[in-house]
């Protein structure tokens, strides 16, 4: 029966596999925001989570009555709500990253670190541990504030120093980043030796975390990722058109070095939020494009939103995890992440150099 479809007609059901697949993976993250809100030191039925969320939320909240407690909504509103919140927003702008650069270097294996985001952020955090500054804005300390702001600056210095005669190659553009990463961990390493009474902050925070997850920085990372997310949806056919080739895009009508001017913008700008707030959490950008890509297939119209679900999913379980794993205490959720995504890397590349080979 297949044989005797239409080339439109296979590509009509080819969009509507995709789109269930989304359709199932946005179903089945708001099942496990629910559950992971209920799951704590002190157990909140999961049906008294969900109701006490949707008594949160506009139109919907006059159908709930309030029959919990006081205290299980504190909980819930104001402890671990904004917690998983963060945790879905941090995971789904990793994700994002990682699906753009993945698709701008036309490498599965590339991650939002690769052109010194992720180091110029730690760099950023340390500094402000270092020095003990303790200015804050919009309701975000320094530590955030100065992560974002060395994460941007990273990727503009690995920036002009790859640009070359007006233009910017994939090649230098990552043999730079990697440089730039390197010589940036190496003063994190210093002021973390000569810092020794705030070693312990430094490291922890560089371990990726999001015990302090609060409104302020769910409201503070939103702009961000919902831009960047918005940005990389209309542009992911021009995505397409790269993955074709530099020279090939070109001939189509893609002016291809301001593209890749814009989308490197927008993933260092997600970066930069996400890790401003949580850390260095590595794998989420690897991991997530590379798993989604076998889900709904390498067209980044489908691939780009799946990533968003996706990133939100992992992280939000892994933080899970990581705070109830081994209760009372909490673990970083970077520990969580590296320990699945250090295996999948290994993975990944075995499986690369036997296709090479």
């Amino acid at each position: 029966m297949e044989g005797t479809l239409t080339v439109a007609e296979r590509l009509a059901a080819l969009r509507r596999r995709r789109l269930t697949v989304l359709a199932a993976m946005g179903l089945v993250l708001a099942a496990v925001v629910v559950v992971a809100v209920a799951l704590g030191a002190v157990s909140v039925p999961v049906i008294t989570s969900a109701r006490i969320i949707l008594n949160r939320l506009p139109l919907l909240g006059r159908l709930v009555d309030a029959t919990w407690t006081p205290t299980q909504e504190t909980i819930i509103i104001s402890v671990r709500l904004p917690r998983v919140l963060l945790a879905l927003l941090v995971g789904m702008g990793l994700a994002l990253a990682g699906a753009i650069f993945q698709g701008l270097f036309r490498n599965p294996m590339a991650d939002p670190s690769i052109i010194g985001a992720s180091q110029g952020a730690a760099l950023g955090a340390t500094i402000a541990f270092f020095f003990g500054i303790n200015a804050g804005w919009g309701g975000l300390s320094s530590v955030p504030l100065f992560a974002f702001a060395g994460a941007l600056l990273a990727v503009v210095v690995v920036y002009l120093i790859a640009r070359a005669g007006g233009r910017v190659s994939v090649s230098s553009l990552l043999l730079v980043g990697i440089a730039v990463s390197s010589f940036l961990a190496s003063i994190v390493s210093l002021l973390m030796v000569v810092s020794e009474d705030r070693m312990h902050n430094i490291f922890f925070w560089l371990m990726g975390g999001l015990g302090t997850g609060n409104w302020d920085m769910v409201l503070a990372v939103i702009p961000f990722i919902m831009a960047g997310s918005l940005v990389s949806i209309f542009m992911a056919r021009d995505l397409n058109l790269l993955m074709l080739g530099e020279e090939r895009a070109a001939q189509l009508g893609l002016e291809t070095e301001r593209f890749k001017w814009i989308m490197l913008a927008v993933a260092s700008l997600v970066v930069g939020a996400a890790v401003s707030v949580s850390g260095i959490i590595g794998f989420v950008g690897l991991m997530t494009p590379h798993i989604v890509r076998q889900l709904t297939g390498p067209d980044h119209r489908f691939l780009i939103p799946g990533s968003l679900l996706g990133g939100g999913l992992f992280l939000v379980l892994a933080d899970t995890l990581a705070r109830t794993a081994i209760a009372p205490k909490e673990l970083p959720v970077g520990i969580v992440t590296a320990f699945f995504g250090a295996p999948f890397f290994i993975y990944l590349l075995k499986r690369r150099r036997n296709v090479i080979a």
